[in-house]
């Protein structure tokens, strides 16, 4: 099972719980992609590349974090060609207006001006939300 689950600014919610993996078949394997915001199994915790798995009640686990990391080259190509139009349009119209004009952009911005930007980060620490 792959899990992949985000939830922007959040903490991933715990779509399966330690009482399912019991009804899994032993050697099952889990894939946690969403253990960079906390994991959505309830039994993941965070791994390296140089220890990846573990098992818990006849299961696998795979969470390791940054899993990009392993392919570092590529992903980074791939982190570059999503993001570079975004820092052009900043660099070009300036942060405040380019946010203003794009909500794509808008929706990555968490604080500014000292004011939390990010309604699930808002939320999360109990803050008050201002838009840009």
């Amino acid at each position: 099972m792959i899990g992949a689950v985000l939830v922007p600014g959040a903490a991933a919610p715990k779509l399966v719980t330690r009482d399912m993996l019991k009804t899994m078949k032993r050697g099952s394997v889990l894939v946690d992609i969403a253990i960079d915001q906390g994991g959505c199994f309830e039994t993941s915790r965070a791994t390296t590349h140089d220890n990846p798995v573990y098992e818990v009640d006849g299961v696998i686990h795979y969470c390791v974090a940054n899993m990009p990391g392993a392919v570092a080259r590529t992903s980074a190509f791939a982190l570059n060609n999503a993001t570079l139009p975004f820092v052009l349009k900043i660099a070009s119209e300036g942060a405040e207006a380019a946010m203003k004009s794009d909500p794509h952009l808008a929706n990555g911005l968490n604080v500014s001006g000292g004011e939390i930007r990010h309604q699930a980060v808002a939320d999360a620490l109990d803050l008050a939300f201002v838009p840009i």
